[in-house]
């Protein structure tokens, strides 16, 4: 097995920065005609800057780490068979979402993040997410806790708010658009319960916000695993619990089962049945 050292996690959070500075900034609010794609819908687009950005990671990843794999969200789109298998390797895999939030990002809206996660035989050993409006990162290593870096160098750890006690007295994210009815009429309705929701249309800054400590959940329904497992290990690195909505431990070879993170157990339980009340 491979371990990942702290070097080569600075040379990921470099990457990522580099590519936020090179492909992605100098495209916000500059694409033109024929730069933005629908794939499956008006809300699913891809950008010439998801592209170039998905296209120099990969080429930087295997440059530096020749036996390992990538899975990337727009070559898994180009390619859906890269999704078989991949995640019981021993290899190290990276999986990568070259931009977060892309309907935000072409809508001219500064709320997107590049995420990426390490996997290695089944496990998540590593994740960040890099803003490149702010030029930060939030950062994990499998059970090293979880870390805001800033550009200047200065870290902070991360940590999820307190428990409540009551989902009248919880703020968080729920995106239902992916649900089927009649989950989905019914987990909208039922936020109403919270004290307030969030909708940022991009997990990457969802996930910041749970691992800082300013919301008490996020609940999504789509997995795939460029979403997901950066903001899952960070969110349990920083003192959270995360499982799919049937309680059970989410996994990088997961794609459907839906998943709640949230600051603990107990929260988690009252999330899910609030949410879910008919």
């Amino acid at each position: 097995m491979t371990a990942l050292s702290s070097t080569d996690m600075d040379w990921l959070a470099a990457l990522l920065l580099d590519v936020g500075t090179a492909e992605i900034m100098p495209r916000f609010r500059n694409l033109g005609d024929g730069d933005v794609q629908q794939k499956t819908s008006a809300a699913d687009l891809v950008t010439e800057a998801d592209v170039a950005a998905e296209r120099v990671i990969t080429d930087a990843l295997l440059d530096r780490f020749p036996d390992s794999m990538v899975i990337g969200e727009e070559a898994v789109a180009e390619n859906p068979a890269l999704l078989e298998g991949w995640s019981q390797s021993d290899k190290l895999a990276f999986v990568v979402d070259p931009i977060d939030g892309t309907f935000n990002f072409a809508s001219g809206v500064a709320s997107f993040g590049v995420m990426l996660a390490v996997v290695q035989g089944g496990e998540t050993i590593a994740g960040i997410i890099h803003d490149p409006v702010g030029k930060d990162w939030i950062m994990a290593e499998k059970g090293s806790g979880a870390i805001l870096r800033r550009l200047d160098g200065r870290e902070n750890g991360l940590k999820v708010a307190e428990p409540v006690g009551a989902i009248s007295r919880m703020i968080g994210s729920a995106s239902w658009q992916y649900m089927p009815e009649p989950e989905r009429s019914r987990i909208a309705a039922n936020q109403a319960l919270c004290l307030g929701s969030v909708a940022y249309r991009c997990a990457a800054q969802e996930y910041r916000l749970l691992c800082g400590g300013h919301i008490h959940f996020a609940l999504y329904n789509k997995l795939m695993p460029w979403d997901h497992l950066a903001g899952s290990l960070l969110t349990t690195e920083a003192g959270g619990y995360v499982r799919r909505f049937d309680g059970s431990a989410y996994r990088p070879e997961h794609l459907d089962g839906g998943v709640l993170a949230a600051t603990d157990i107990d929260s988690w339980n009252m999330i899910r049945e609030a949410l879910w009340r008919t």
